[in-house]
């Protein structure tokens, strides 16, 4: 009877960021169709791999917080509202989103990572939806847990990491005072910390996933206070 275990993560091939470099050139249907099995070797089962294994470690970061199953993304790009029709990513994506119950939280990640011919990790939510930004904004304009927003992003600052967002505004929100204590919070409109760049050639190796869990772990305590409050 085959085995269920999942394959443990042994690195990306030396060889693999090739894939991307001749995708990027040739952009066609026909040449990707000709070579998916080159990307699901190189790219799409290790990636597979490397999340499985940082679900497993990333979940002792998380209490009271619970992750769900890790997602890939499609290569195909959606270009039904962009300019650019370009039919395929140049990188490989994937996500272990944060979850409440079953539910998954809208936009929340304990680790997203993309790999390619440009390399992001991080951690957060991306776009905070609706109802969430206005959460986000009441408790961060609000003294005690604005403070401890501040806390919990200075150390991720301390920890190596950046803040971001999908949006930040250049200028104070309506109805916030451009001198707030708090205004550069306040300007974002998600809120995500990037991990460090990648060390030169890490992703050839098991350590990856050592790495992108000692960051996940830094990044869980203001992730965590996003999913339970946002």
């Amino acid at each position: 009877m085959p085995s269920t275990r999942a394959a443990q993560f042994r690195g990306f091939d030396r060889g693999a960021p090739r894939f991307f470099h001749e995708l990027a050139v040739e952009m066609n249907r026909d040449w990707f169709a000709e070579h998916r099995a080159e990307y699901d070797a190189l790219w799409l089962r290790p990636m597979e791999a490397l999340l499985a294994q940082a679900v497993v470690g990333l979940k002792r970061c998380y209490r009271g917080v619970a992750l769900g199953e890790p997602k890939i993304f499609r290569i195909h790009r959606d270009v039904r509202f962009s300019a650019d029709k370009t039919p395929y990513k140049t990188h490989i994506a994937g996500i272990i989103p944060v979850t409440q119950g079953t539910k998954v939280t809208e936009g929340a990640a304990a680790l997203y990572l993309h790999l390619g011919l440009d390399e992001y990790c991080g951690a957060g939510h991306y776009v905070f939806a609706g109802e969430q930004l206005a959460r986000w904004r009441r408790l961060v304009a609000a003294d005690k847990t604005g403070r401890d927003v501040v806390r919990l992003c200075s150390a991720a600052r301390a920890a190596g990491m950046s803040l971001d967002a999908h949006e930040v505004l250049a200028r104070a929100p309506r109805g916030v005072a451009a001198d707030h204590p708090r205004l550069e919070l306040l300007r974002h409109k998600g809120l995500v910390v990037g991990f460090p760049a990648i060390p030169r050639g890490l992703i050839h190796k098991p350590a990856l996933v050592d790495w992108l869990v000692e960051h996940g772990r830094a990044a869980a305590p203001l992730v965590s206070w996003l999913a339970r409050h946002i």
